[in-house]
């Protein structure tokens, strides 16, 4: 899925899509169980509703998210990886691995804590 002309390199077609300071945060959460839009805006990082409206919309037209009607409130949605989505856990999971040996003063805290951290690996 090439999103634009620049060129046919994976990392950069990765980037296109995953390259912002937001997008990989939200699928972090995701996997963290968050689903619902408020409970994005509750994450630590602070981002701006139309902001997070934007990114949860791009996640979804490339095929990341899958927002789903929220039974609880009608008219909102909550957002769900798709398996394309659950396959960005390796990513996180090195980004926060390099992060931890790399930046003074990361943890591995309830709001950062990678995908594997969940299924009961050893947390840093």
């Amino acid at each position: 899925m090439r999103m634009n002309g620049r060129s046919n390199c994976p990392v950069a077609c990765t980037l296109d899509i995953l390259g912002d300071k937001w997008t990989l945060l939200l699928v972090r959460d995701i996997f963290l169980g968050k689903e619902r839009f408020d409970q994005f805006l509750a994450s630590p990082e602070g981002i701006a509703t139309n902001i997070l409206a934007d990114r949860l919309a791009r996640l979804s037209e490339v095929g990341i998210v899958e927002p789903r009607p929220n039974p609880s409130h009608r008219g909102r949605a909550t957002y769900h990886l798709t398996a394309r989505g659950t396959q960005l856990s390796p990513v996180l999971d090195a980004m926060a691995h390099w992060g931890l040996e790399n930046l003074p003063g990361t943890r591995i805290g309830k709001a950062a804590a990678p995908p594997r951290s969940r299924r009961g690996k050893p947390q840093r």
